[in-house]
């Protein structure tokens, strides 16, 4: 399946779904900045990735803006040289707005990610020859006061519908990436590869969130990342795997 397909249906499928109190405000970027999502896949994804790096949803300042994962503005427009117009979302919350491309807020997440990958690997190209970076989820979900709320955290049967339709949208792209691993950005994209995958076969890991929210990850995201990789097998240029 064509992988802009498989994001259009995932996108429309989604939109059906409601979800309760206390969220209040969803988000849907590959609504309205869907020439970006879609710009990203077109020139990135190829069949035969070592690894698909997968994380959970977007972050506010980052793939909410772009329609990237992990898409910090300056990250995704510089060095991915993504910039496409984005729209505003029918309904925007007055603490989150959409200013896409435009958008003087940084995403840690999205920098200290894509800026480890254009630091060790130097170009985009080199990066995805061997990787794809994919968000299970691409919804974003605020409450009232604009706080981000994260999918494990929705009541139980909106996450079951949720994942069910998330779920199907990434054993889709498996089929067509065919990636020989899947790399957990975190414990909760782990946990839902390994489930969603359970009969592909398919070895599941994870690395560190790059997220400030992690102590851990502020002591050094890159070097503890690159330790990880390297114990699985994973060489990186420039980094002995001894």
């Amino acid at each position: 399946m064509d992988p802009a397909r498989i994001q259009r249906n995932l996108s429309q499928r989604l939109s059906a779904l409601t979800f309760g109190p206390p969220v209040a405000q969803v988000y849907n970027p590959l609504v309205y900045a869907k020439r970006s999502a879609e710009l990203y896949l077109k020139r990135y994804l190829k069949p035969g990735a070592e690894a698909l790096w997968l994380g959970m949803n977007p972050g506010p300042w980052g793939m909410a803006q772009t329609g990237v994962p992990f898409g910090e503005v300056g990250m995704a427009r510089d060095w991915l040289g993504l910039e496409a117009p984005v729209d505003k979302p029918e309904h925007e919350h007055p603490k989150r707005p959409i200013q896409g491309y435009d958008c003087p807020r940084s995403e840690v997440s999205g920098r200290r990610l894509w800026g480890w990958a254009r630091d060790r690997f130097e170009t985009p190209e080199r990066f995805f020859d061997r990787f794809f970076v994919w968000n299970y989820c691409p919804l974003v979900f605020m409450e009232e006061g604009g706080k981000n709320r994260t999918p494990d955290k929705l009541a139980a049967e909106e996450r079951e519908a949720l994942f069910a339709e998330c779920d199907r949208a990434l054993q889709q792209l498996v089929d067509v990436v065919q990636p020989r691993c899947i790399l957990g950005v975190g414990r909760f994209a782990q946990d839902r590869a390994a489930r969603a995958l359970a009969g592909y076969g398919l070895p599941v890991h994870t690395i560190l969130h790059p997220s400030p929210a992690s102590p851990i990850a502020n002591r050094g995201w890159a070097a503890q990342a690159e330790k990880q990789l390297t114990a699985l097998g994973i060489e990186l240029p420039g980094v002995s795997s001894k």
